[in-house]
């Protein structure tokens, strides 16, 4: 495979070089050529922009879990091998195509691009891009798509989070568990309880705006939640976690309670005890961010209109909890996969 892998690259980039024969310039992208391996930055020749499509000055990409299980192979969408990883950016449209309406040179935008966010410049389908706001910073923005993108369609539009209600929420000190509390704290009203790994993380949730926390490696989850709000359980879980911190959190669920699985970053699934859901009446659900822009896209985009909007008026605050610039994107992957990221990863391209 690593043959097939290495002969494509080697394909790719003489296809770039003789593209290159015409062109005047060249960018640079984290490019992984072989899986399980070290990214590698290389220089591309830019190719021209088709009618619906877009060409962004990219400033900063977002570095998410999922760009390094796609670089394993182990994501569910396997892109043909050399590609470039990076699922979200935010940065400055260089070039339209002739059918392109909806932005124009010199907009500032945020992208969501499936596998090619890592790089200097990003073509991409104009349904793609969303317009910043004025007040918004670039770097800040970058940090919207994805985490926050998540947690307005887990919040409120799977679980229907109500003001008032009690929200545990998991791995709660990670890009999307921060998003979780602020948009459940200051979108919603809501009242939340962090649950982390550790004393630090939990912390950092309580300055992010959780109302208490609970350190699940400290013991029984459920008992930690029973001691906080007794009894009654809280009235929604955002789960992403899996295995061992699922069962327990959703064990702490209140009557006609409501679970959203987002992900399974502790590597194990598990099986929902549909006796429990049965006891309490308890709704157990999924939410596959990704999958919105394909099944139903004027959601996601009106959602991300959403986050824009609740960042431009101040109702939420993004934090940054690292920053690599690209030509140390392997450093940002294993800052991400030795668990000491809290918060959003960002790659810088400027």
């Amino acid at each position: 495979m690593a043959v097939v892998a290495w002969g494509r690259f080697f394909a790719r980039a003489w296809l770039c070089r003789r593209a290159w024969q015409g062109c005047s310039r060249q960018y640079r992208a984290a490019f992984c050529a072989e899986l399980k391996q070290p990214l590698a930055i290389e220089k591309v020749d830019h190719r021209p922009v088709c009618p619906h499509e877009v060409r962004v000055n990219v400033h900063f990409c977002g570095v998410n879990f999922a760009d390094i299980l796609v670089c394993r192979g182990q994501y569910q969408e396997e892109p043909h091998l050399p590609f470039t990883p990076g699922m979200e950016f935010s940065g400055i449209v260089l070039e339209t195509g002739t059918d392109v309406s909806t932005v124009k040179e010199g907009d500032r935008v945020i992208g969501v691009c499936g596998f090619n966010g890592m790089a200097e410049e990003c073509i991409t389908d104009q349904k793609s891009l969303w317009k910043i706001p004025e007040g918004v910073a670039l770097r800040e923005a970058a940090v919207l798509p994805i985490s926050y993108g998540t947690a307005v369609l887990a919040l409120e539009h799977r679980a229907r989070t109500q003001p008032g209600e009690t929200v545990l929420v998991t791995a709660a000190a990670g890009a999307t568990g921060l998003a979780m509390i602020d948009v459940a704290t200051n979108v919603l009203q809501a009242k939340v309880i962090a649950a982390a790994g550790n004393e630090q993380k939990c912390k950092l949730a309580m300055q992010r705006g959780a109302q208490s926390s609970v350190n699940y490696s400290q013991g029984s989850l459920k008992e930690a939640v029973r001691k906080l709000v007794g009894s009654g359980g809280v009235n929604v879980v955002i789960d992403t976690v899996g295995g061992d911190v699922f069962l327990e959190a959703l064990r702490s669920l209140a009557w006609e309670g409501r679970i959203v699985v987002v992900g399974f970053a502790g590597g194990t699934i598990a099986s929902v005890p549909a006796n429990v859901l049965l006891l309490k009446s308890i709704s157990a659900t999924g939410m596959s961010w990704g999958q919105y822009k394909n099944k139903n896209f004027s959601l996601f985009s009106s959602i991300l209109s959403s986050v824009l909007r609740y960042c431009q008026q101040g109702r939420i605050q993004p934090y940054i909890g690292a920053e690599f610039k690209l030509e140390e994107v392997n450093d940002a992957f294993l800052h991400v996969t030795r668990r000491k990221s809290t918060g959003k990863v960002l790659l810088s391209l400027k």
